[in-house]
């Protein structure tokens, strides 16, 4: 593999071949046909036209744009992001090949244009280039020239893109980031971003409320599930053996080291059965946790996000370690307590343990996390914290 600097130069030089040549010149899994691409078209009709992009993680550019088209009177919103970043199947708009979106110009200059145009607002996802890294600007860059076109910016964290490793590693004791070897990679991310935003000065979202640790300005923008395809399973906690699910996206982040020595030990002690499920399609997974009775989240960021709000919907017990300061803000901004079970990584066998032993009175926190799910997550939420950014009444 080349070095970043060379590859960097290397997709500096192609950027200007012309796309006739490149579809050509390249090998056959990097071809591309960038006339194939769609530009974004929002609904005429709509005085406020919002395009959101470019990475979609977790489906969640596409699940806004929803919430905010059913949710806010006269929006049409389109979400993009380029293939690199959509893996698992989720729905997206215009899913852009990496090929396309890192060399051709044609389809950079295209979508600028189309964005610049036809939208009133952009909500740019991870400080990631909307356009490709065309002309080797910066994302500032980019920025600068919607506003000058009379589009509205604002920024969108998803987690990573601006969590400083170092303020978390001092603040929590199980941090992943304390043996992740892409810890300092993520740190200078996360400067690179806080100095965009410093320079940029425009709103900014973040998609959890643990995120407002390093962005204490921004708007938290609740992630969206669609609970009618999580809702409908059985009533948890009333076999003999509970099912107890956990689905790593990944692994390190998610604790899974912490916890699977003693919760296997209560699957071979029969109290429970034990599911690790991995690198399954989106599609797969209601069904999986439908068939669960109690659903292992992450022990080692503090926050929740997309998989425990979709766990929640589906009526299980949700067990994770959550930050006092992220349950406060839920607490603050909904009038409701988040109905995850608290556990460290250390406890969670107890914690297993204590649901087990009192079922009736976790169905009724499972309860509780389908309605929270629904409050919180089902897109309404959503749609009122972009309201003043978009200029329009929730």
């Amino acid at each position: 593999m080349l070095p970043s600097g060379l590859q960097a130069l290397g997709i500096r030089t192609l950027r200007h071949v012309p796309d006739r040549l490149l579809s050509v010149g390249l090998p056959g899994r990097l071809r591309f046909d960038p006339w194939s691409v769609p530009t974004p078209e929002p609904r005429t009709d709509a005085p406020v036209r919002v395009f959101v992009g470019p990475v979609n993680f977790a489906g969640q550019g596409w699940q806004w744009a929803r919430a905010l088209e059913r949710n806010l009177p006269g929006v049409s919103a389109v979400s993009m992001a380029y293939s690199a970043t959509s893996g698992y199947g989720f729905p997206i708009d215009i899913e852009v090949p990496a090929s396309v979106y890192l060399l051709s110009g044609s389809w950079q200059r295209r979508h600028r244009a189309a964005v610049s145009s036809r939208f009133t607002h952009v909500i740019l996802e991870a400080g990631r280039h909307l356009f490709g890294q065309a002309y080797d600007e910066r994302v500032l860059d980019e920025i600068r020239d919607l506003q000058a076109a009379g589009v509205g910016v604002a920024m969108l964290t998803h987690g990573s893109d601006m969590r400083s490793p170092v303020r978390h590693i001092a603040a929590h004791p199980d941090s992943p980031y304390r043996e992740w070897s892409l810890s300092p990679v993520l740190e200078a991310e996360a400067e690179r971003n806080r100095a965009l935003l410093d320079e940029a000065r425009v709103p900014i979202f973040a998609s959890t409320p643990g995120m407002l640790a390093d962005v204490p300005e921004a708007v938290w923008l609740p992630v969206v599930v669609d609970v009618e395809r999580w809702a409908g399973g059985p009533t948890p906690l009333e076999r003999a053996r509970p099912v107890v699910v956990h689905l790593p996206s990944k692994a390190v982040v998610k604790g899974s080291d912490l916890i699977e020595p003693s919760v296997r030990e209560l699957h071979d002690e029969g109290l429970i059965e034990y599911r690790r499920v991995e690198g399954v399609p989106s599609a797969e997974v209601p069904g999986i946790f439908r068939d669960a009775d109690i659903v292992l989240d992450q022990f080692r960021l503090g926050d929740y996000g997309v998989a425990a709000c979709e766990a929640m919907a589906s009526g299980r017990v949700v067990v994770g370690n959550v930050d006092a300061s992220v349950r406060e803000v839920v607490r603050t901004t909904y009038g409701r307590d988040l109905p995850i079970v608290e556990s460290s990584a250390s406890e969670v066998a107890g914690v297993i343990r204590a649901i087990v032993a009192d079922p009736g009175r976790f169905r009724g926190v499972a309860s509780d996390g389908a309605a929270f799910a629904r409050e919180v997550h089902d897109g309404r939420a959503s749609a009122r914290a972009s309201a003043s950014f978009l200029g329009v009444d929730a």
